[in-house]
């Protein structure tokens, strides 16, 4: 966009929205100041980041599995029988049990759980993304519906105008009743379309209040577009690299292989340790055993469990295909809404300009009685047309733009630089990670994590 273009659109933005939004609120708002309310506000990504946390407990007690487990049981036993005196008995046990190998299959799981949790953060970046789309179209369609509705009251106002120099030219027997007619019937179709126009407004309020948090303010043009890949190419080199939607399927596709390894690991045989000490009131014994277990028959359960996760892999495997070329489309998509807005805002400058001068000189023209009151309202309605289509291109380019960078996976708060305390995904699984308990360090460690993002 040229400095001259951009100095143009903020002229025909600046009093309409102000003007519009004026009993709404009275503070200036950026597009910036829009999406650092919206990142603040979502529930939605504290949603995912529950779910994200949720898959790092995950890893935790499949880490939990190398470890022994041990367990205590009380019992107190009172007897009577139907003959004799009656006994009570107590005794309380100690034991333990500890799987020592089972083919591989808790490695495996901890390993497949990681690229769990790897693409639930991409799946989280991915909210983001949305998230942050929603409030740049939030802010703009309220923008835009001000500033149509600024339009519009002044569509009414000159027509009004209008009508009121038709009945006078009526009165002195200049033009006849049709005249009249026509600009009344226009005056009401301007009023119409106001009333459409508001509506739209307080609709895009509406939507804003609820993606950004709060009603909007004065809203400032945003100076100039976001700094975008200079190519379709380089876009999709990007999104090869770092989309969070392949990201996360590549790691869900890694978890899947791993899971057929664990299935297969099935069919290997299980060593357990176990032992415990019991105390009673005459009596206090040790116990110690190992036991070997493994499959002989399952009727064709594991290897149909074999095959199932074998498809499913297949399945991820495929969607990683699948999602690159969506992406790659996306992509394209975006570089061409972009070109189309862009094309279509500079066209709609011209129009504008052009539409203006003669729109000025079809009434003065009517005015020397060489043009029909007919021929002003259809010039009134090019100019309105114009200016609308202007309104709505520049919305469509900024939309358009920012579509560039999800669809290249870089419409996120880190890469738009927004100031925001981001939520920091590695603190909370280094905590948990190790399956730390209550009194240890790392136990405290995590207490202070979860202080710290205000869940304890």
């Amino acid at each position: 966009m040229s400095r001259g273009a951009g100095k143009r659109i903020w002229l025909a933005f600046a009093f309409g929205v102000t003007t519009a939004l004026a009993p709404v609120a009275a503070t200036a708002e950026s597009l910036a100041d829009a999406l650092v309310g919206a990142y603040n506000h979502s529930g939605l990504l504290d949603q995912n980041r529950a779910l994200l946390r949720a898959a790092d407990e995950d890893v935790a007690q499949a880490v939990a599995t190398l470890r022994p487990v041990w367990t205590y049981t009380a019992q107190l036993r009172h007897t009577i029988p139907d003959r004799g005196a009656a006994s009570t008995t107590r005794s309380f046990e100690i034991g333990m049990e500890w799987l020592l190998f089972n083919g591989g299959q808790r490695e495996l799981r901890i390993e497949e759980l990681k690229e769990t949790v790897l693409a639930t953060r991409q799946d989280l970046i991915a909210v983001e993304q949305t998230l942050l789309g929603d409030a740049v179209d939030a802010y703009m369609d309220v923008r835009s519906a001000a500033e149509f509705v600024q339009l519009r009251k002044n569509n009414v106002r000159v027509i009004t105008e209008e009508l009121r120099a038709a009945r006078d030219r009526f009165d002195v027997g200049e033009v006849t009743r049709t005249d009249v007619a026509l600009a009344e019937s226009r005056l009401a179709q301007a009023r119409s379309g106001l009333a459409g126009a508001e509506g739209t407004l307080a609709r895009s309020v509406a939507t804003y209040r609820n993606v950004i948090g709060r009603a909007p303010g004065s809203l400032v043009q945003p100076r100039s577009l976001p700094a975008l890949p200079a190519s379709v190419a380089k876009a999709r080199a990007i999104a090869h690299r770092s989309h969070p939607d392949l990201l996360a399927v590549r790691h869900a596709a890694a978890a899947a292989e791993l899971a057929v390894l664990r299935a297969q690991a099935s069919l290997n045989p299980s060593l357990t340790l176990s032992g415990g000490r019991t105390f009673e009131p005459d009596e206090e014994s040790n116990s110690i055993g190992l036991r070997l277990s493994g499959p002989i028959s399952s009727g064709g359960q594991i290897r149909s469990q074999i095959r199932q996760v074998e498809a499913r892999r297949d399945s991820a495997l495929a969607r990683i295909h699948v999602t690159r070329h969506l992406i790659d489309q996306n992509i394209e998509f975006a570089y061409a809404n972009l070109a189309v807005a862009r094309a279509s805002r500079e066209a709609s400058e011209r129009q504008i300009r052009a539409a203006r001068v003669a729109f000025r000189g079809v009434r003065e023209e009517a005015t020397l009685g060489a043009r029909t009151t007919l021929d002003v309202l259809d010039a009134e309605q090019d100019l309105l047309d114009a200016q609308t289509n202007l309104v709505q291109s520049v919305t469509d380019e900024f939309k358009a733009a920012y579509s560039v960078l999800e669809a290249a996976g870089l419409l996120t708060a880190t890469y738009l630089k927004l100031g925001v305390q981001q939520y920091d995904p590695v603190a909370y699984y280094n905590s948990v990670k190790d399956a730390p308990n209550a009194i240890s360090e790392q136990g405290k460690a995590l207490e202070r994590v979860l202080q710290s993002i205000g869940k304890n």
